[in-house]
């Protein structure tokens, strides 16, 4: 110790450090100028620190070693300033590791390292390559306010339980992951300054603030994502990975912290806040997802199969006589959480959450005339359908809404759910042609067919005869009017006014204008009912 001045070279390979012999050795090289350790290359290779390991503000003027070394209990590196290469591959921290606000001005590399407790990064700052393959935490891990000015590495990382990226900057990261978590990703705030991959498979990843400044591809399994207020500048694809991620030599990621979740979907949890305008969604799941406050939503793309929220299924009696039956569709949870605030809400429609913004039809209505138009512009008519049903509802149920139109919206609603429900137009249609057949048979066909007759006068002194052929007007029904012949005629009748024809039927007064009433009506249902199949099967 004695020969030891600041800026020394040391060798302590697989020594067993206590912590007086680790206070001796720091305090020999203890810089009075600064009042903190200053040590030249250093290598602690393989030791083992049987005690609390306190590096904190000390200074490596070159490299440092720390490769396969234990630390049994707390280990600071805090304001630590590595100025060349450190290594830390393969090392055990047994109790928390602590690097918060360290500087690593060289390539750092915490490969196959363990922490078995939790683990700060907070602040630090990585000036050059950082390398984290397959190193697990066993526990928290946090890297909040993290600046790493180069490429990072995350190949094969575990996280056992949850992981902080919280405002940190990527300025050159061209990748990070595959990385597996048990618990949640944040990258709250983060941003990403360069083109980079991101592969995660974890239960949950926040996204909120983040913000990406140039092209990304974010490949996902298991994750439940947030995208709240998330910033897109140039184009971002959020895409489900099917299978476990593959490294580069061709093995799969382990995924044992997931082993509990069987389900590799991804979820979207929120998009509020968001520009559309440049995000592509592929194989995901939107059945939970926020849409409100998203901007350019028209200009979504959705590929693969993206799955969204439906109707409850079962029918439901609101009141005695009114049973509320839901024709399946998409539909977003925002209308559900609405639905289910209703008084006389049917039972099915999903509660929001507690906390959860309030949104109503004035608010949906535009949420899904963008979301039409974006499946419209992708040739999905059968989807940009099932939206513009949803557009109508909320228009339906609007607030701001005149009476009339309301009105004239039900009514829609009520005969061909909205030019979309074939066999409500065709039930409709049905039940006008059968009361149309009843009130025929009953008051609209004479009782017999009018006879011609005619009359004419002989002159006396002979000469040519002229006769006048007249009609008797038809007598209303008497007697038996229910019978098989009538309900032929009365068919007839109205089968030709469905496609707006006249059957040649003589008709009583009351009969003309049945026929008048349903040469009216029954072509509208019919036309309808075609709208609706057209609608559904358009490509």
């Amino acid at each position: 110790m004695a020969g030891l001045s600041p800026g020394a070279d040391i060798d302590h390979r697989g020594t067993p450090f206590t912590r007086p012999l680790l206070a001796a050795l720091l305090n020999a090289l203890r810089d009075p100028a600064t009042g903190y350790p200053r040590l030249g290359y250093a290598v602690f290779a393989s030791a083992a620190f049987k005690d609390y390991a306190d590096f904190a503000s000390a200074a490596f003027e070159d490299y440092a070693g720390f490769g396969s070394a234990t630390f049994t209990y707390d280990a600071t590196f805090e304001s630590a300033t590595f100025k060349g290469d450190s290594g830390f591959a393969s090392a055990t921290f047994e109790n928390y590791a602590e690097f918060r606000l360290a500087t690593f001005k060289g390539e750092a590399r915490f490969t196959r390292a363990t922490f078995k407790s939790g683990a700060g990064f907070g602040s630090a700052t990585f000036e050059d390559y950082a390398d984290f393959g397959s190193a697990t935490f066993k526990n928290n891990a946090g890297f909040g306010s993290v600046t790493f000015e180069r490429n990072v590495g995350f190949e094969s990382v575990t996280f056992e339980r949850s992981v902080g990226f919280e405002s940190v900057t990527f300025e050159r990261a061209s990748r990070l992951g595959p990385l597996v978590c048990a618990g949640q990703v944040s990258l709250f705030g983060a941003v990403f300054g360069g083109p980079v991959s991101l592969w995660v498979a974890a239960r949950r990843l926040e996204c909120r603030r983040t913000r990406w400044s140039s092209t990304a591809e974010v490949r996902l399994r298991h994750a439940t994502v947030d995208f709240t207020h998330a910033v897109f500048e140039y184009p971002l694809t959020i895409g489900a990975e099917p299978d476990p991620f593959v490294l580069p030599n061709g093995h799969q990621v382990p995924e044992e912290p997931l082993t509990s979740t069987s389900d590799a979907a991804v979820r979207i949890a929120s998009l509020r806040g968001v520009d559309a305008a440049h995000l592509v969604l592929a194989d995901v799941d939107l059945s939970e997802c926020l849409f409100t406050g998203t901007v350019h939503l028209d200009q979504l793309r959705l590929e693969g199969a993206c799955l969204f929220n439906t109707v409850p299924r079962s029918v439901h009696w609101r009141r005695c006589w009114h049973p509320a039956r839901f024709t399946r569709r998409r539909t977003l949870v925002e209308e559900h959480h609405w639905r289910a605030r209703q008084p006389a809400a049917a039972p099915g429609w999903q509660a929001a959450p507690s906390g959860a913004a309030h949104v109503g039809p004035l608010q949906l209505a535009p949420v899904y005339r963008a979301l039409r138009k974006a499946f419209e512009d992708a040739k999905h008519e059968p989807g940009a359908a099932d939206f513009y049903y949803g557009e109508m509802e909320m228009r339906r149920h609007a607030d701001d809404i005149p009476r009339n139109e309301r009105t004239l919206l039900t009514a829609y609603w009520a005969l061909s759910g909205y030019g979309l429900r074939a066999y409500r137009a065709l039930s409709w249609l049905a039940a006008a042609m059968l009361l149309t057949i009843l009130l025929l048979m009953g008051f609209g066909l004479p009782n017999n067919d009018p006879k011609q007759v005619a009359t004419g006068t002989v002159p006396s002194g002979g000469g040519k005869v002229t006769f006048e052929i007249s009609k008797d007007d038809p007598h209303h029904p008497t007697g038996q009017r229910f019978t098989g012949e009538r309900f032929e005629k009365a068919l007839n009748v109205t089968l030709n006014s469905v496609v707006f024809r006249s059957a040649d039927q003589d008709l009583t007064t009351t009969g003309t204008y049945i026929e008048m009433t349903s040469r009216l009506t029954e072509p509208v249902l019919l036309g309808l009912a075609v709208f609706a199949v057209r609608n559904r099967v358009k490509r």
